[in-house]
């Protein structure tokens, strides 16, 4: 019996404090409906902030390059039998280690080495500004630059990597503010991603307030990238295939020398002595023979660079771009109807946050 009392009274208590509750809620919208025009006027006044906030603030241009990204064969006939089984959908895993296999070659495009080299690329052939100019100019970091005397005369050149260093100090410095030119590039300015993971199309997306420097800037990071993607994958083959090409030559010039040096013997005794034959038998034997070995040698040389030039040919990527931005570039804008809404919004929402917390402090000091 006394537990259906206590359950009695604890249903008594909660319907008490769901009546109490609705109550409480009609005393503050009774509260809030008296305040109407606060909120009224702040939502209003917060809607033409909005709509000045939309107004001024300049649009964001998006350059977008995409394109298809086919690595060179790794590991000998295997490479075909992964590619059939990859339409299937078996993976049988890669042909080999490359450093630039998986999602590494997303990460170069961030890395601080090829933004930087594209920051110093000219922004046109004709003013011969670079990038990193065309950057300070339209984020306005000049502004903050002249509160420090140090910065006030600092300015970069498209062949800054090439001049030689400055002293200690002011290289630090210089290298500081490239440093978190490239950062901010890298978090807030660039996306690099792979919209379907099972395909091999990269897209890299670069955002401005500058029109000219999104679409530049993205033309030359996609050449950068790309181009020492290529000259790193394949410069172990290459290197191979001049070294092979250069004993090649040596060989077959050898080879040529023993024949020339043949037909000499014979034209420096046209009329010898029968009793005479080894002046001109034992040159020209010697010769012939010399002739014959390094044509051996250079039939194998000659085979074994054929067989580098086309091992270096499987293992070239196929870069092939397929969309490149143009003018006009995709605009990203707060339209003014949209920053009118957003802004009394918020602000009607803050005001009525802050009336509903000025009462509810008075009525904690009035109890």
């Amino acid at each position: 019996m006394a537990s259906e009392s206590v359950k009695k009274n604890n249903i008594k208590d909660d319907e008490i404090s769901l009546k109490e509750l609705i109550l409480k809620i009609g005393e503050w919208w009774q509260y809030l409906w008296s305040k109407k025009w606060i909120i009224i006027v702040a939502g209003l006044i917060g809607g033409l902030l909005g709509f000045g906030y939309a107004y001024m603030k300049k649009p964001i241009y998006t350059a977008t390059t995409t394109f298809v990204l086919e690595s060179g064969e790794k590991g000998g006939g295997l490479g075909a039998y992964v590619g059939v089984a990859s339409m299937m959908g078996i993976d049988l895993g890669g042909g080999g280690g490359g450093i630039f296999q998986g999602d590494n070659i997303l990460e170069l495009y961030k890395s601080r080495t090829m933004l930087e080299k594209t920051l110093f690329s000219s922004l046109d052939s004709a003013s011969k500004q670079p990038l990193i100019e065309r950057y300070v100019e339209v984020n306005q970091l000049r502004k903050g630059w002249e509160k420090k005397t140090e910065l006030e005369d600092i300015r970069f050149n498209v062949d800054e990597l090439k001049k030689p260093k400055l002293n200690e100090k002011s290289q630090r410095l210089r290298d500081s503010l490239i440093g978190k030119i490239v950062e901010s590039i890298a978090k807030a300015d660039l996306t690099v991603a792979k919209p379907d993971k099972k395909l091999s199309i990269i897209k890299v997306d670069v955002k401005s307030k500058d029109e000219i420097f999104a679409k530049r800037f993205n033309e030359e990071l996609v050449n950068n990238v790309n181009e020492f993607y290529i000259q790193t994958k394949t410069k172990k083959s290459l290197d191979n295939v001049i070294i092979l090409q250069r004993k090649t030559d040596s060989v077959r010039a050898v080879m040529n020398g023993a024949i020339y040096s043949a037909a000499v013997v014979a034209d420096a005794t046209p009329n010898l002595n029968p009793t005479r034959q080894v002046q001109r038998a034992a040159p020209v034997q010697r010769a012939q023979f010399s002739a014959e070995t390094n044509k051996a040698v250079l039939g194998e040389m000659v085979k074994n660079l054929e067989m580098s030039k086309m091992s270096l040919m499987k293992e070239t990527p196929l870069i092939q771009v397929v969309d490149q931005p143009v003018y006009p570039l995709q605009k990203e804008r707060l339209g003014k109807a949209k920053g009118t809404a957003l802004g009394g919004i918020i602000f009607g929402f803050l005001i009525t946050l802050a009336l509903l917390f000025r009462a509810a402090v008075k009525n904690i000091m009035r109890n």
